[in-house]
């Protein structure tokens, strides 16, 4: 085989990234350095400016002034904008899947969600976001729809980040039992309907500490981790310091 296209390495970071974006790895205004994601990712610095750019084009990374690239920030208007079009979409997505997907797969699912609430309980925040997105993923990878899921790739690429702000300070909560379970059993129902109408409960009730969390600050670009516990929300928090920013995935992560 012949050496690999600059194409192909740009292909490459890109899609290490994009997978780093989605599973929330790094956090709103996290800034990258071309530098160090190279020899991070054992690649030159062109491939890695390439596919940043790309991200930048996606509305993913922000382009800041001397050309510092982070990642976007997000409002609470932004946030909800987005929500309604993953109500349909992943509501769409989730219903299709139903009758698609195996019970070997929705076993997957099950073990998934045990791992998120005991990433919640033991205070592994960032594995707690990372099994939010693979119990979604896994769910709607069997719709059968792949237009559908490369518009929820770009926005899940914009929400992964924003979703490290629910621990500890706005942990998603319901009124009655964790939404996923109810999606757990209505997929073991066959029931596309219920299904849908689980996934987009999920959003609405699992959502709403951090859309209050984002209205009282006025976006990420003014919270960080530490600052954005806030007493006046009408929430407990757990723990008085989130996670650090992750450092990108290497080419051939073998967390996914």
């Amino acid at each position: 085989m012949g050496p690999v296209a600059r194409d192909s390495l740009t292909s490459l970071v890109y899609n290490n990234l994009r997978q780093a974006l989605m599973e929330g790895r790094f956090w709103p205004g996290h800034r990258f350095k071309i530098r160090d994601l190279a020899a991070t990712m054992n690649v030159s610095e062109t491939p890695i400016r390439e596919a940043l750019m790309q991200l930048v084009r996606g509305r993913a990374l922000e382009m800041q002034a001397g050309r510092s690239i982070m990642v976007a920030h997000m409002t609470a208007k932004q946030y909800i904008e987005l929500r309604t079009v993953r109500l349909f979409l992943e509501g769409l997505a989730a219903e299709h899947a139903t009758t698609r997907i195996s019970e070997a797969e929705i076993d997957k699912m099950e073990a998934t969600h045990r791992e998120l609430i005991s990433a919640e309980k033991e205070n592994r925040w960032s594995d707690a976001v990372r099994a939010n997105w693979q119990f979604h993923r896994g769910l709607y990878d069997r719709s059968g729809l792949p237009e559908v899921l490369a518009i929820l790739d770009d926005i899940w690429m914009r929400n992964g980040p924003l979703l490290n702000f629910h621990y500890p300070h706005a942990p998603p909560t319901y009124p009655n039992e964790h939404q996923h379970l109810s999606v757990l059993k209505n997929l073991r129902q066959r029931r596309p309907d219920k299904v849908r109408e689980s996934i987009q409960a999920d959003m609405m009730e699992g959502g709403q500490n951090l859309v209050r969390l984002l209205e009282k600050h006025g976006g990420t670009r003014f919270m960080t981790p530490e600052a954005a516990i806030d007493e006046d929300v009408e929430i407990e928090a757990t723990q008085t310091r989130a996670a650090p920013p992750a450092r990108a995935a290497r080419a051939k992560s073998k967390r996914r």
